[in-house]
């Protein structure tokens, strides 16, 4: 483990399990067949999109993205936000990381060039097409390759990009507070004088979801985390039945560099998840997970896309 690719302390076992009401599997078959249809879909007319206008391709990208949640089953719940970015400036996108849906849940509103692991270039078709659609792809285990990346994105940046990461490092499952937004994607925001716009993205399920548990049962359905397969994880959000994702686009945050990098880290994580409380450590020498932050009061109407 590196400070660039941390790991968290959720587990399949231990976090991925939904607790609240879930769809006859008949139903539940459709909708994954629906979602995996749809998103193929997207990933085959990459090479196609890329030839439209960037106006286009934009809201393209935003009606396919947001389609594909609702495919498998999952409304959407937007929080009204500022508007985008000056024209022509660079946009670093960071958000808290729970599920693989949280991916197409930050492009449907803010889509961009997404920060990804270097594996996923050398995958068969989905690399390429990945490549195709401007991903950036990052070495997170060798740290001294780490200031190239930090170049890289920074470049994005200063050409006017918007760049989407979770800077969390991996996933968590939603119930705890969450991770240590790692600071060196903060510093290619500063050296490439961008703005940073926190996301806040949670999941509740009809019947549980509350002001002072803002997740609910919803988290352990959603959650994408440790070894957990892929279908393990398909099929439970298609069976979870009531589930809701409801995407915060916060206010931005200069990066002007006053601060320094970690400071901006520490700036955009409470912003996302709240102050980062001490870790408590057991026995075993194991970070141990603190209350999830509060829900904020007294929060703004939304829009809703069924």
């Amino acid at each position: 483990m590196t400070g660039w690719l941390p790991v968290a302390p959720c587990t399949p076992d231990g976090c991925a399990r939904h607790t609240g009401a879930v769809r006859a599997p008949l139903p539940a078959a459709l909708l994954l067949l629906s979602g995996c249809a749809l998103a193929l879909l997207g990933v085959v007319c990459v090479p196609l999109v890329r030839l439209l206008g960037a106006g286009p391709r934009r809201r393209l990208t935003r009606r396919w993205a947001r389609a594909v949640p609702q495919a498998f089953g999952v409304r959407v719940r937007v929080r009204p936000h500022a508007p985008d970015r000056a024209p022509g400036g660079g946009e670093l996108v960071v958000a808290n990381h729970i599920s693989w849906l949280d991916i197409p849940l930050v492009a449907s509103v803010l889509p961009g060039r997404m920060v990804a692991k270097h594996e996923i270039r050398c995958w068969p078709l989905l690399g390429s097409l990945a490549a195709l659609g401007g991903t950036l792809f990052i070495d997170r285990d060798r740290m001294r390759v780490l200031p190239a990346a930090v170049r890289t994105i920074a470049t994005a940046l200063r050409s006017g990009s918007r760049v989407v990461v979770f800077p969390e490092g991996s996933t968590w499952c939603g119930r705890g507070a969450g991770g240590t937004f790692r600071p060196a994607v903060f510093q290619a925001a500063i050296d490439a004088g961008a703005t940073v716009r926190p996301v806040r993205i949670t999941y509740r399920t009809a019947a549980h979801g509350t002001a002072e548990h803002p997740t609910g049962p919803a988290a352990g359905a959603v959650a994408f985390v440790g070894a957990d397969p892929l279908v393990a994880s398909l099929w439970r959000v298609v069976r979870a039945s009531g589930l809701t994702a409801h995407i915060d686009v916060l206010a931005p945050i200069p990066a002007d560099g006053e601060d320094g990098r970690r400071a901006l880290a520490r700036r955009a994580r409470t912003a996302v998840l709240g102050p980062e409380e001490p870790r408590r450590t057991g026995l075993s020498g194991r970070p141990g997970q603190t209350a999830v932050a509060s829900d904020r009061a007294n929060r703004p109407a939304e829009s809703v896309h069924h």
